[in-house]
């Protein structure tokens, strides 16, 4: 008789190598499920006979491995799904307003995978105007491409009467979650903001010739975008025009709220202008707002510079080798003296041209002043035309020259040597007949 003790060794064993066969087993069932699976095969006839012929324990088994299974995928598919959440964004989720001022939040909507976010406003007061735009449209859903964020404008209209703060709650819905942005404003009359018109250089001074530039900035603080437009005006008789940069040909143009805008000015005098300091008023309209700016234009005179002979004629004459004078008469023209005339020439080589004074320190308006060139053809010079130019070079950026035409006539020297000649030549005829007429 085999004691109890033995008997108990034994049926542990046995039970130790049934679990081990049913393990075995089911591995070998599942692989073969799997690999029916990747075949085509049909699955349920495999299944029912291997339970069929398997033990209760062996279906035990199954359950308890096919509850563990279940139990991974949960745990897996958790952490599958948090990996694409959806967030909202703001850089300033809560502004200070005057009453009856718009607000702009720009939103950043974004997600891990490509996904379609319904949005919708909530906790809008009646009397308030909110929406939400998206590509120049009201959007009720945006598309996020699972890379970059997808940008949406909540606009909100503040009522003229209200008070305190107000939230709004953007609320986004996507296949994977929700999320919620809270949007806060909080309306203070003492919050207006200011609009400011200046310019990088307020005055400027030239003749009146000259064409005048004038760079301004209108400058928003306030809360809100702004369409505005600028008007220039001058003196009468004077041309002024208000350019928006970069919008040559537009009227009016938008500066968002916090930004700036530039506008050029520019200011042509009339011709001959007198000497004076003249204002430049400049207005722009932005809303209901009148900002005014201040221009100045210094007109120190007008500069016209002229050259001619004293008498009006344009020619000369002289012979080779000797000096001529020439009188030469600058005027000035202008509304302004002209500085450091100088007198400069341009002649045929070999020439000479001198003036008894080659600059003039001042010349004023209407007085004019005479100088004497004194032209020297070369020696060689052949008798004929040639032309000698006569320019004058003020510092105000003026000029002006004459082109004279000299004639180089023969040399008094070669007349009398060809009258020696000739007279040399009478004498000698009549000595020969003299001496051999009566043979």
């Amino acid at each position: 008789m085999i004691p109890a003790r033995d008997r108990r060794l034994a049926g542990a064993a046995r039970a130790r190598e049934q679990r081990a066969a049913c393990s075995k087993q089911f591995v070998e069932e599942t692989v073969s499920i799997l690999t029916l699976r990747s075949t085509g095969r049909p699955m349920a006839d495999r299944l029912d006979a291997s339970l069929r012929r398997g033990s209760p324990r062996l279906l035990a088994r199954l359950g308890a491995l096919g509850a563990s299974a279940a139990l991974a995928l949960g745990a897996l598919a958790a952490p599958a799904l948090a990996v694409d959440p959806l967030t909202m964004t703001t850089a300033y989720p809560a502004v200070v307003v005057a009453p009856g001022a718009r607000v702009t939040f720009n939103v950043d909507v974004k997600t891990a995978t490509p996904q379609r976010v319904s949005l919708s406003l909530a906790g809008t007061p009646a009397s308030w105007k909110a929406s939400i735009y998206g590509g120049g449209f009201v959007v009720d859903a945006v598309q996020t491409n699972g890379t970059d964020a997808a940008t949406v404008r909540v606009d909100v209209t503040v009522p003229t009467d209200a008070t305190g703060t107000t939230r709004l709650t953007l609320k986004g819905s996507a296949a994977t979650g929700s999320a919620e942005l809270v949007l806060e404003i909080r309306v203070d009359a003492g919050a207006t903001g200011d609009v400011k018109l200046t310019a990088d250089v307020p005055a400027q001074r030239g003749s009146s010739s000259q064409t005048f530039s004038f760079n301004l900035t209108l400058r928003n603080d306030t809360a809100e975008d702004l369409t505005y437009s600028v008007n220039a005006q001058g003196p009468t008789g004077w041309t002024v025009t208000a350019t928006l940069t970069g919008q040559s040909q537009a009227a009016s143009a938008i500066v968002k709220a916090g930004s700036t805008s530039s506008i050029t000015v520019s200011v042509k005098p009339p011709d001959g202008a007198p000497a004076a300091t003249y204002p430049v008023d400049v207005v722009a309209v932005a809303g209901t707002r009148n900002i005014t700016g201040s221009l100045q234009v210094e007109i120190t005179g007008t500069y016209s510079l002229a050259i001619s002979t004293a008498d009006g004629r344009l020619n000369g004459r002289g012979a080779a080798g000797s000096s001529s004078p020439i009188s030469v008469t600058l005027t000035n023209n202008g509304t302004a003296p002209i500085t450091n005339v100088k007198l400069t020439s341009s002649a045929p080589s070999g020439w000479n041209v001198t003036f008894d004074k080659d600059t003039v320190a001042s010349l004023a308006p209407e007085t004019p002043v005479t100088v004497t060139a004194q032209v020297k053809p070369s020696g060689d010079a052949i008798a004929g035309d040639y032309n000698v130019t006569i320019t004058a070079t003020g510092d105000q950026s003026t000029s002006s020259s004459m082109d004279i035409r000299y004639t180089v006539e023969t040399s008094l020297l070669w007349g009398v040597i060809g009258g020696a000649l000739i007279i040399a030549v009478v004498a000698g005829v009549w000595w020969v007949f003299q001496r051999y007429g009566r043979r």
